[in-house]
């Protein structure tokens, strides 16, 4: 197993409330652009909320304007010595860095000789080993399915089945309403009754407010495991599939994150080996072109990428044979 990052914890109101005044409104005016999507302001939020708390502890609690580019040094340093992934640490650095973009941009005229702190003097994060992309084989998504059979652990498994059958992604599944197994099969214009369903059209990822929009499609595989789950969730007035269920008999939408909690803490440990929420579409991916000889063009379609080439990069081979050949 490979070593689990740091994360650093979200910013309390009683903490962003100790923040300098000017940072605080800087922070909610530049979430205000409408052309950020909700996720991206989330994350956003959470990102600058955790650089300005740090500089009100660690720090002088300074106003943006005033920084230098050793505050970008000594932040970037305290990310790395706290725990956080490569790419953790290139989020955070890029959220401040847009600040500060944005601070030189639209207040030009009242701080003049302000410039980004994250200047070419300051080296990118030290890399750390990239995890290798494995998919999860037939097998072993046979025995992840039978350990959850035994667990009656079916809200786990409509999850995999319909996120691997329909190639979604785990921002995508978290939007799936429960009336989605009322839908009926397509049919083509020439009345050719499909093998599939299609979902709403929903957000998907992209950019702007609103990101692009699509639907999704999936099976009987899929839809048969829904069916097991709602059987075992009953009746309840909340719309949306994947729920939280209380024993007070309260009923809340699932939060994306709790897909990467089942991953890490569940699946990684039923098969031993790393689980994280997008290995369903590499898997799909690699199934269906090396296992079921489909064509890239049937993976682009599913997964809902713009080009083949990115359909392609999700594809991972058995490069063996390809030796083989080259000393036969």
């Amino acid at each position: 197993m490979s070593k689990k990052h740091k994360r650093l914890s979200s910013v309390t109101e009683e903490e962003w409330e100790q923040v300098n005044k000017f940072n605080r409104k800087l922070t909610e005016k530049y979430l205000e652009q409408s052309h950020l999507s909700p996720h991206t302001i989330k994350q956003y939020r959470s990102g600058a909320r955790q650089f300005f708390r740090w500089l009100s502890i660690e720090g002088e609690n300074e106003p943006l304007y005033e920084l230098k580019s050793r505050d970008a040094l000594d932040w970037q340093n305290y990310l790395t010595n706290y725990g956080l992934s490569e790419s953790a640490v290139k989020f955070k650095r890029s959220v401040v860095s847009s600040l500060c973009g944005y601070l030189e941009l639209y207040y030009s005229d009242k701080y003049p000789n302000f410039r980004n702190i994250f200047t070419r003097a300051i080296p990118a994060p030290v890399g750390q080993p990239v995890h290798e992309k494995e998919p999860v084989t037939k097998k072993e998504l046979e025995i992840l399915i039978e350990e959850l059979t035994k667990r009656e652990e079916f809200q786990m498994i409509a999850y995999i089945m319909f996120s691997y059958r329909s190639g979604a992604r785990r921002a995508e599944v978290v939007q799936m309403k429960k009336e989605l197994v009322n839908y009926p099969r397509v049919t083509d214009k020439n009345g050719v009754v499909k093998k599939y369903y299609i979902t709403e059209k929903i957000r998907t990822k992209g950019r702007g407010k609103d990101g692009k929009i699509r639907a999704l499609r999936f099976d009987d595989i899929a839809r048969d495991a829904v069916v097991k789950w709602l059987e075992i969730r009953g009746d309840d007035d909340e719309p949306a599939l994947f729920v939280r269920k209380f024993q007070d008999g309260t009923v809340i939408p699932l939060q994306a994150g709790t897909f990467n909690d089942w991953c890490s803490d569940v699946f990684s440990k039923i098969l031993n080996t790393r689980v994280y929420p997008h290995i369903w579409r590499v898997s799909r991916a690699s199934h269906m072109v090396v296992d079921e000889g489909k064509d890239i063009k049937a993976v682009q379609a599913l997964l809902g990428h713009e080009s083949s080439e990115t359909s392609e990069g999700y594809v991972v081979r058995d490069e063996s044979s390809d030796f083989d050949d080259a000393f036969e």
